[in-house]
């Protein structure tokens, strides 16, 4: 089983690939959908062990270490590292990757008859850039399945050849599904297609986000001062009269004490 856990490899500002995680077993097909070529190339280099990652782990059968991965699996395909040049013919094609299979494997480096034990003698005399998409993808996996020690298929961008679906998945599915010679087979593609139903991942899919900051509460506005009104001194009891009252009174006092007297 392939197994990888938060895959990141380092760019120059960018993650080259950012943090990825998927695991697929024998018998499995798993497509990873990822938006740029850089990240899917990266990927695929990564999965096959042909490019160490900065992050993360990553295990084939229980093993970690790089060079038994790469024994282990086939980069078929990918832009700009191994994908076969459009000049090429098909018999120097297949006389170069022959030459590349572990001498005990390979046999006599002859084109022919490998064409014609696998039924490819109807492209032989076509040029790379001649060959249809589906008919591409059939050699190009033959040639990578050549060598027996493969168990682990690693496609890189099967779709860009054909917005078609059918021009990749079915032959993928058959590889994966075949109880003579069960394989893990990973697919990285631009995007998924429509209805699948199968295993599948996204690239970037382990990347952690930071939480974001919680709203600041708007300032509560200070209550208005409650307003007290000074307090009034209570009225004495008993008022001072008025002085007119004063002396009227004190002038019939004085009346009732001259007649008292007399």
């Amino acid at each position: 089983m392939l197994s990888v856990q938060q895959l990141q490899i380092n760019g120059r500002r960018d993650d080259l690939l950012p943090a990825t995680s998927l695991q697929v077993r024998r018998g499995e097909l798993l497509l990873v959908a990822g938006e740029g070529q850089d990240q899917r190339t990266a990927l695929a280099l990564a999965l096959s062990g042909r490019m160490k990652p900065s992050n993360g782990i990553l295990s084939w059968d229980a093993t970690t270490k790089t060079k038994k991965i790469r024994l282990s699996s086939a980069l078929v395909d990918s832009p700009g590292v191994n994908e076969p040049e459009q000049h090429l013919s098909v018999r120097d094609l297949v006389t170069e990757d022959l030459s590349l299979i572990p001498r005990r494997y390979r046999g006599a480096l002859l084109s022919k008859p490998w064409l014609k034990v696998n039924s490819f003698e109807d492209i032989a005399g076509l040029w790379i850039e001649q060959i249809p998409a589906a008919r591409r993808l059939e050699l190009l996996t033959a040639l990578a399945l050549a060598d027996p020690a493969t168990d682990l298929l690693v496609v890189d961008s099967p779709d860009r050849h054909s917005a078609d679906p059918s021009a990749w998945l079915p032959r993928l599915q058959a590889l994966a599904s075949d109880a003579g010679r069960p394989l893990a087979v990973v697919a990285v593609v631009g995007a998924l297609p429509d209805n699948w139903t199968g295993a599948a991942a996204v690239i970037g899919n382990s990347v952690s986000h930071p939480p974001e900051p919680e709203a600041e509460a708007a300032p509560t506005q200070p209550k208005p001062a409650a307003v007290v009104e000074p307090e009034t001194e209570p009225k004495a009891k008993h008022a001072a009269q008025p002085a007119s009252e004063t002396t009227s009174a004190a002038h019939a006092e004085s009346e009732n004490l001259q007649r008292t007297a007399k």
